[in-house]
Parts: structure tokens; C-alpha cells; sequence
């Protein structure tokens, strides 16, 4: 099992913790880590973008001028797509972008990820990440004495006041344990974690 250091809010060590390898100590699938990346990206997709196409654009029913004898090239319609005005002519339409990942496929790219960061000494676990009042600063601090700059802070789900601390700090975002996902533990250069959410994570996950 993979040993890492736990430490308080101050950025002292105050113990250790061995983390399950079938949650943490799992070799790193790099293919389906992408593919949950590519899946979230396209479930996030609204699909809406459309634009019209020659038979959708108003006008156009005349033919403009006689087939034969003007000189000018043939022409049907006033809005064909080579026309000012004309419709387009592989217009896009409303679609779905989303895709799925089998449950055992999404299970294996989570584990992956959170491996990668523990391989990586990218994930810090805090004995007890609590705040007693929202306090953007007392966040701030907490995460340079812990030497980290672009985090993924998972917490336990008592953990409101950490939440609200962390909304104005561009560079931080907070989920809780039943919302962790690959995009977000990829993006985040490391992981901050609660104790408890590691017994949770591995209790759900192992």
C-alpha cells in the first residue's frame, strides 16, 4: 500500500496514511483516463449551434433570369450558397454530442487518475479540512504552507464554510466525494483532500 503524509491546516505533518491499492495502487489506464476527459467535454455540450439552409431562407422561389442567352451563368434560386444571402450549404443543425463510458470503463479512469496523483506526490490528504467561518484568507493560507497553487480540494460533506472560502480563488475548485470526476483531477495540478474523504472514496471504489 501506498504511504502518504497527512497534515494539518497549518502545513505540518501530524501523522501518516496508507491508501488502498485498488483505489490508489492501480496502474494507470492513460487511454480511458482520455476517453472519460473527451466523454465529460462532450456531455457538456449544448448542441444548439444551427444555421440555415437553402430550402430554410426566405425569397429565392423565382428562377432570376432565362436559362440560356444573358450571358450569366445559370442560376435557380437568389438563395443558392453562392449567393449573398444564400443558405449554407452543410448547414449545421441540433445535436447530441455525448457519448457513453461503460460504469467499469468510468470506475477504472477515476481509480487511474487518482493514481496518477499519488505516483505523481500530488496528493495531500489534511487530517481535518474545517472552517469555522468563511474566510477567503484563512483558505489561502492554508493551501501555501501547504505549497500548493492550483488544487482540487475534495471534501467531507459538512464542509460548507471551506466551499464558500474558496469561490473568489480562480485557481482552486471544491467537490465533494460523490462529485469527484477525471476532468477535474487532470486539470487541477493537485489533489487536497479530507481524511475522511479518503475512507469514503476507498470504501465506495475498493
Amino acid at each position: 500500500m501506498a504511504k502518504v503524509s497527512v497534515y494539518n491546516m497549518e502545513g505540518s505533518q501530524v501523522g501518516d496514511i496508507e491508501l488502498n491499492d485498488a483505489v490508489f495502487g492501480v496502474e494507470v489506464n492513460e487511454h480511458l483516463v482520455h476517453m472519460a476527459v473527451v466523454s465529460q467535454l462532450a456531455n457538456n455540450r449544448q448542441g444548439t449551434q444551427s444555421a440555415k439552409t437553402r430550402s430554410e431562407v426566405s425569397g429565392g422561389g423565382r428562377k432570376p433570369w432565362r436559362q440560356k442567352g444573358t450571358g450569366h451563368a445559370r442560376q435557380g434560386s437568389t438563395r443558392s450558397p453562392q449567393w449573398t444571402g444564400g443558405g449554407v450549404v452543410f448547414a449545421p443543425k441540433p445535436r447530441d454530442y455525448s457519448f457513453k463510458l461503460n460504469k467499469k470503463e468510468r470506475r477504472l479512469a477515476l481509480k487511474s487518475a487518482l493514481t496518477s496523483r499519488v505516483q505523481a506526490d500530488k496528493f495531500i490528504v489534511v487530517d481535518d479540512l474545517k472552517m469555522d467561518e468563511i474566510k477567503t484568507k484563512t483558505l489561502a493560507n492554508t493551501l501555501s504552507s501547504l505549497k500548493v497553487d492550483k488544487a482540487l480540494v475534495i471534501l467531507k460533506d459538512d464542509s460548507k464554510n471551506v466551499v464558500l472560502s474558496a469561490r473568489n480563488m480562480p485557481n482552486v475548485k471544491t467537490t465533494y466525494t460523490n462529485t469527484i470526476n477525471v476532468y477535474d483531477i487532470m486539470k487541477y495540478d493537485t489533489v487536497v483532500i479530507d481524511k475522511t474523504a479518503v475512507a469514503t472514496i476507498e470504501e465506495v471504489y475498493a
